[in-house]
């Protein structure tokens, strides 16, 4: 069957998706009788639970000088030796045995499903709905991942949507890119992104079981799962050297997906095309969604977070989809959020860069 005739069978045959169509545009009429559009973020916040995840326009860093960086010296130190030792087992690839390679491949893909259809698009957006099996996939996965738990990881991210490119924006771009990058983990939080993350409705979050046991045993868990495994299947199932299965199935590939996750928060704010909203910074960038598994349609994305796909296309170049709609095909993903075709249309007509080449 071909590609695209498969896609639409798992899309709609299995289970439903629900199409988001944004609603007409309203006049209001302001006290000295002038009619006035209503602010694009309202019209599109059309889903009252996801009220959190819609930039806020009206919000403005406050006046004033910026507080003083601290430092966070356990963070710099652990990060810089992690990055040597992946660096250091780069040189270890070409003596790894085969099953080596594919076995950190396969925990890089599962890692960064954790990440993009976990935490991001699940119980981030609550963009769709699973059920308890791929619940608990998805927190394994996230917990391989260790990219904070779920719960802080959500939390922040939502502040970034809702706030972004503001101080209350934890991995703020306009900081520059090794900020947005890395460096927002490398030093304390601004105030504001404390102040307004804690302003958040997560109640959601908090009533979820599996990310309360998660949050309370994250720690022995990330030990276990995302380098104690990964190092010892390797040498105890087909007998690899522990050095190269410290190396590059643990060290480098935990590196990979981290950087993969950070360059949606970097590169695709700087460097792309925005077809969708050319008043924001987040833009397309294929080479991130490729490294990322479908995350790199970051214009699209932050112009309808409610999306399940985060792109247009679904499929193209979006690993994250294409695992979204195998687990609809098999009734454990549901109530799949699709913005309609004609919402995306005025949205290009109304603030696209004229970028937009066909879809």
């Amino acid at each position: 069957m071909p590609a695209h005739l498969l896609q639409e069978e798992i899309s709609s045959s299995y289970t439903t998706t629900t199409t988001i169509t944004a609603p007409p545009a309203r006049l209001l009429q302001n006290g000295g009788g002038k009619l006035e559009k209503t602010p694009l973020y309202l019209e599109e916040d059309i889903r009252p639970e996801i009220r959190d995840d819609i930039y806020d326009p009206s919000y403005q860093d406050k006046e004033g000088p910026n507080p003083k960086l601290e430092y966070v010296w356990r963070n710099i130190i652990l990060m810089s030796l992690l990055h040597l030792g992946a660096l250091y087992g780069i040189t270890w690839i070409p003596t790894c045995k085969m099953y080596t390679l594919l076995w950190a491949f396969f925990y890089y893909l599962i890692s960064a499903l954790g990440v993009t259809a976990g935490a991001h698009r699940l119980w981030s957006h609550r963009s769709y709905k699973a059920r308890l099996p791929l619940r608990l996939f998805l927190i394994i996965a996230n917990t391989m991942a260790f990219q904070n738990d779920v719960y802080e990881w959500a939390r922040d991210h939502r502040a970034h949507h809702k706030f972004s490119e503001t101080h209350a924006d934890p991995h703020n771009s306009r900081r520059g890119f090794f900020f947005s990058h890395v460096g927002w983990l490398l030093v304390r939080k601004h105030p504001d992104v404390k102040e307004k993350g804690g302003l958040l409705n997560l109640s959601d979050l908090k009533a979820e079981k599996l990310l309360v046991f998660q949050r309370r045993y994250y720690k022995p868990a990330v030990l276990l799962m995302c380098f104690i495994l990964p190092t010892v299947v390797p040498c105890y199932c087909w007998g690899e050297t522990f050095p190269h299965s410290l190396l590059v199935a643990t060290f480098l590939r935990y590196a990979v997906v981290l950087n993969a996750t950070w360059l949606v928060n970097s590169a695709a704010h700087l460097y792309g095309y925005r077809p969708y909203d050319k008043t924001i910074n987040p833009r397309e960038n294929l080479l991130v969604s490729l490294g990322a598994v479908g995350e790199g349609f970051h214009n699209y994305h932050h112009s309808f977070p409610y999306d399940y796909s985060a792109s247009e296309y679904r499929w193209h170049i979006n690993f994250t989809t294409f695992f979204i709609d195998c687990m609809a095909a098999i009734g454990l993903a549901y109530d799949r959020k699709k913005v309609s075709k004609a919402a995306v249309l005025a949205r290009i007509k109304r603030t696209g860069d004229e970028s937009y080449k066909s879809g």
